[in-house]
């Protein structure tokens, strides 16, 4: 899984873009959806490594975080909402899928 296969996966969801907000900054990549232009997704570089942030309930976001090594706390947003994936060879491609999916229906209203 890399930064092209997240964008395609997200652009498959009704009604949602991809933005670049941070000036000077040609990676990070930010998926939002058309009617409400609230984020479910961001796409960003850190110290050299694949980071994907999603919105998560936040009872949720505990037992991810206990459960695999490559979900942390979100990197630069809020820690009780949001979490970070670390895509490597060692991610979960369905269970990053599905995260991806929840943060999009997380923030659709």
């Amino acid at each position: 899984m890399n930064k092209e296969d997240i964008v395609k996966y997200c652009l498959e969801f009704p009604h949602t873009y991809e933005d670049h907000p941070f000036k000077n900054d040609n990676f990070s990549i930010v998926m939002k959806h058309t009617k409400n232009n609230k984020w479910f997704l961001l796409i960003m570089n850190v110290n050299n490594k694949l980071y994907v942030n999603v919105k998560t309930q936040p009872d949720y976001s505990d037992i991810l975080r206990s459960t695999y090594e490559y979900v942390i706390p979100a990197y630069h947003m809020n820690k009780e909402h949001w979490n970070t994936i670390i895509i490597d060879e060692n991610v979960d491609v369905f269970l990053v899928k599905d995260l991806i999916y929840q943060s999009y229906e997380l923030t659709k209203k």
